[in-house]
């Protein structure tokens, strides 16, 4: 269903730029729950504010925050009926707002749209956010590559993770998963072992590095240095006994929802082991430096490594079953929405 709109919904608010009366086709939350909550509407055609840019989109990248966003679940940080969804996007810069290199102009570049604004056929993006795009990557690729590719790249990092030691990737059939799984193996990981819900998804991870799988809960004796944890959740605690002495837990995610109120205390129990928890959010990582680690994974992929695992393309008005799909458990990889 499309649905004309005589205000900006929400992406004015949160990406601060104008807007002319242009139509143009967005995807927005009409109401929070199910995927049948997205609609398509018309926006009027965004202009850049000072440091921003436009793009006219080819790809949007779906993510597992998008659909926590959809449900209603982050509603509490401020999140309302009518956003549009999508934190990045690839495509060609259209305009320029002040203070930006009129240079990007013309140019096909993956952009970070933030935590909204994305799923449109025109996306505004901080220019301090711009990679350009090699030659050789599609617009599909740089979208399953960039974000994923920085959480698991800072995520790794953030743990402390050196050459050598032993990594569990828990819930490593998404972007972010399987990009923690070729980074480590590409840094020397010793083991790379995954959780994943099947034997087929544990023969692809195996192709993309992962030396051993485990079922979803992790069951086995084998204890890790690193554990990346995209799932979070009420199990959370339990990969705790997945650990090392000196290990690490990082959470790079959280599909599952938030970890029981009791985990503290449950990691307090192990006291003796000196476990470690974490949290992060590339939100901390300066946009310089994130931009680095992108270009540098973009070169990379046109090497041929990392890979890029994308499961489906769809237009952007199939937004409801890229959803679904989403919902469904049934992704490995990236879902990507296209415009044209």
């Amino acid at each position: 269903m499309r649905h004309s709109v005589g205000h900006p919904l929400t992406l004015a608010k949160w990406t601060g730029a104008s807007i002319t009366v242009d139509p143009v086709k967005a995807i927005a939350i009409q109401q929070f729950g199910g995927p049948d909550g997205l609609a398509v509407v018309d926006l009027p055609t965004p202009e850049p504010a000072a440091g921003q840019v436009v793009l006219a989109t080819e790809a949007i990248g779906v993510g597992g925050v998008d659909v926590l966003i959809r449900s209603g679940a982050l509603a509490a940080y401020g999140f309302e009926e009518g956003h549009i969804l999508g934190g990045e996007v690839a495509g060609t810069v259209t305009a320029a707002g002040a203070d930006v290199d009129p240079s990007w102009v013309g140019r096909r570049v993956w952009g970070f749209t933030g935590v909204g604004g994305g799923y449109s056929e025109q996306a505004v993006a901080p220019a301090a956010s711009l990679v350009a795009l090699p030659e050789t990557l599609s617009a599909v690729d740089a979208v399953t590559l960039g974000s994923s590719g920085v959480v698991a790249h800072f995520g790794l990092r953030h743990a402390r993770f050196a050459p050598g030691e032993s990594v569990l990737v828990r819930g490593a059939s998404g972007g972010i998963g399987i990009m923690a799984v070729q980074l480590a193996a590409q840094a020397g990981a010793g083991t790379v072992a995954v959780t994943t819900s099947s034997p087929e998804r544990g023969a692809r991870l195996r192709e993309l590095g992962a030396t051993h799988v485990l079922d979803r809960a992790g069951t086995g004796e084998d204890t890790f240095d690193v554990v990346i944890d995209v799932v979070a959740g009420a199990h959370l605690p339990e990969f705790f006994a997945k650990l090392k002495p000196n290990g690490r837990l990082v959470a790079v995610g959280a599909v599952a929802g938030d970890p029981p109120a009791d985990f503290g205390a449950r990691l307090f129990r192990t006291f003796r082991k000196s476990l470690s928890f974490a949290t992060f959010s590339a939100d901390t990582v300066p946009l310089a430096d994130r931009r680095v680690v992108t270009a540098e994974l973009f070169a990379a992929a046109t090497r041929g490594q990392p890979a890029a695992v994308v499961h489906d393309v769809l237009p952007l008005e199939q937004a409801v079953a890229a959803h679904r799909k989403m919902q469904a458990g049934e992704v490995f990889g990236r879902i990507v929405l296209t415009v044209g």
